[in-house]
């Protein structure tokens, strides 16, 4: 959302916009820059030779440095966000993420659709692998809400699988939700989570620290976990690989000294491997349900913790499947059941739901009329929203 004053980015954010797009000014660098000068504005009324004086900067870097200077000051980006309904904000704006000022590269500046409160601050991250199993994507939508109705905002970077269920289920319960991507605003990634999006601007935010026209890469999600864990008190990972991006996240939060919690499993199923791992060796506390997570928090922990004793328990607040798939009868919630967190062959819907093969396509049909279900080239489908099936 641009900011009630119609302004995209404050003074002071077009200069640390300036300094973002310098070639070679990464994070770090520009950390020190302002560090070294006292204030951005004297970062750019430095000479070249002081620049180059500083820390890691160099010839190139300080050239570059003064080339912005007298460069167009992001004028096109400037542009791009205000089209898009999006606000740039930097390192020294009020509504910048308090616990990302602290970690050791925080983005110079972050384009924010949505909007960013001073209440995010009290913040839980779910993080898991994009194949998750159908327990894994129960348990992320099962966090999500309970974290929800405890007035947690839920940070995640709403990929396929655990993201998504986490980002669903705050908003069930009613919950506050940021989105953070590994690709500009202008991209939505995956493309299925377009809605998803939507919804998320309209009661959180969707974050990115890359210019508004950065296509999805993979080498930018690395990066993104970095900002997924700076803005939480905590970790939760639901479903990890051994070689899970989301073993990176549970790394990082260790190392900005974070709470990481992890949600045990089958032995035999290959996405648990590295949560049990983490668990094993120490670098997760393993957890069951909200007041695992909260005990860990401390005095955060009991003071969100939600009242008991007014018909509310934990499980009631939880969405089940048999409120997400209200008005689906038998056959499409089997047929619902058989669809993964991924994309799922049509072959294998038949094969899992048992269901008789016209009745499948019929089904198909409903079940994305209602919004359930997205279809992809090839037979492929994918579930667009809660758990779904029973």
């Amino acid at each position: 959302m641009v900011a009630s004053n119609g302004e995209v980015i404050s003074e002071v954010g077009l200069l640390y916009l300036r300094l973002k797009g310098a070639d070679g000014i990464g994070p770090v660098c520009a950390k020190n820059l302002v560090e070294h000068f006292g204030a951005i504005e004297k970062v750019f009324g430095a000479s070249l030779a002081e620049l180059e004086r500083v820390e890691d900067v160099g010839q190139k870097r300080a050239a570059a440095v003064v080339a912005a200077r007298n460069g167009d000051g992001g004028a096109r980006e400037v542009a791009l966000a205000a089209r898009s309904g999006v606000r740039i904000v930097c390192l020294e704006d009020e509504s910048y993420p308090a616990l990302l000022r602290h970690i050791p590269d925080p983005p110079i500046c972050l384009y924010v659709r949505g909007d960013l409160r001073r209440e995010d601050g009290v913040s839980v991250a779910i993080v898991g692998s994009r194949r998750c199993s159908r327990y894994g994507i129960e348990q992320a939508e099962r966090f999500g809400a309970s974290l929800g109705h405890a007035d947690f905002t839920v940070i995640s970077g709403m990929a396929r699988g655990a993201d998504g269920a986490a980002h669903y289920g705050a908003m069930s319960a009613g919950g506050r939700t940021l989105a953070v991507l590994g690709c500009g605003l202008n991209h939505i990634y995956p493309s299925e989570h377009a809605e998803l999006a939507d919804r998320i601007a309209a009661s959180g935010a969707v974050i990115s620290e890359l210019p508004m026209d950065t296509p999805p890469d993979a080498a930018h999600f690395p990066p993104r976990n970095r900002i997924v864990v700076g803005m939480s008190m905590g970790v939760i990972v639901i479903e990890a690989g051994k070689r899970s991006g989301a073993l990176i996240s549970a790394r990082l939060a260790n190392e900005y000294n974070r709470e990481v919690f992890a949600l045990p499993g089958l032995i035999t199923n290959p996405y648990a491997h590295g949560t049990n791992a983490l668990i094993r060796d120490g670098g997760a506390k393993l957890i069951s349900c909200l007041d695992d997570v909260l005990d860990e928090l401390g005095a955060a922990g009991e003071l969100m913790r939600p009242e008991t004793g007014a018909g509310m328990d934990e499980t009631a607040r939880v969405p089940v499947a048999s409120q997400v798939d209200a008005g689906l009868d038998e056959v499409e919630r089997a047929v619902l059941g058989a669809i993964g967190a991924d994309e799922t062959s049509l072959e294998n819907i038949l094969r899992a739901s048992g269901v008789a093969p016209q009745m499948v396509a019929s089904s198909l049909t409903k079940l994305q009329m209602k919004g359930f279900v997205a279809q992809f080239p090839g037979n492929l489908f994918i579930r667009k929203r809660g758990l779904g099936g029973q």
